[in-house]
């Protein structure tokens, strides 16, 4: 479920507590968590809902100035032919990866495992190893556009985001206004791949 960057003041000082979205099937669950830039929301309730039971109170707090612009909004961008939902959902801290990419201390167990996963997404690649390779280059061209360290490897931009987010995950980039840089953690880490190579 995307949740629009001017949405996530409200989420994160508590004053937006729902969301509404009109899916052919629901793309969220109650008890769920999805990571936003302002930290994890924890997904209290989906429950399907029809047009004429949304109120007033029910718009603003999902972040809307009334009930006329959810609806605009909803009738704009949901499946036509979906069900309207009402997603209940609040703040329930930061994202876990904020404290893991700070952690630059890594143990041996926790170094065997990081090993084992990037040598996991090298071999299942389809266009070769590639971890080892993004780490050096977001270390060496932080700040750079993501289609510009892309098309420096020759490579389609999509993909290659969706090669750091992986790296992400795992607390090793922190993705930046423009392009990303080594977290603390990745800085370790490729570190200790340099030393290894």
């Amino acid at each position: 479920m995307q949740i629009p960057q001017r949405f996530h003041a409200g989420l994160a000082d508590g004053s937006i507590t729902l969301a509404f979205r009109r899916w052919r099937k629901p793309a969220a669950r109650a008890g769920g968590r999805q990571r936003t830039p302002v930290g994890e929301l924890a997904i209290d309730a989906v429950d399907p809902v029809k047009i004429e039971d949304v109120t007033e109170a029910d718009a603003r707090a999902a972040g809307y100035r009334d009930r006329a612009e959810l609806l605009g909004e909803l009738a704009r961008y949901g499946h036509q032919d979906g069900t309207t939902y009402r997603i209940a959902l609040h703040l329930a801290g930061p994202d876990p990866r904020v404290a893991l990419r700070e952690r630059a201390e890594i143990t041996d167990d926790e170094w065997e495992a990081i090993g084992t996963r990037l040598a996991r997404l090298d071999r299942a690649s389809h266009h070769g190893p590639w971890t080892t390779t993004v780490l050096r280059l977001i270390s060496e061209r932080p700040a750079v556009r993501a289609p510009d360290l892309a098309a420096s490897l020759g490579r389609e931009t999509q993909p290659f985001k969706t090669d750091v987010r992986k790296l992400k995950e795992m607390g090793l980039t922190e993705s930046l206004e423009v392009g990303y840089r080594l977290s603390p953690r990745g800085r370790t880490v490729l570190a200790r791949l340099t030393d290894a190579g």
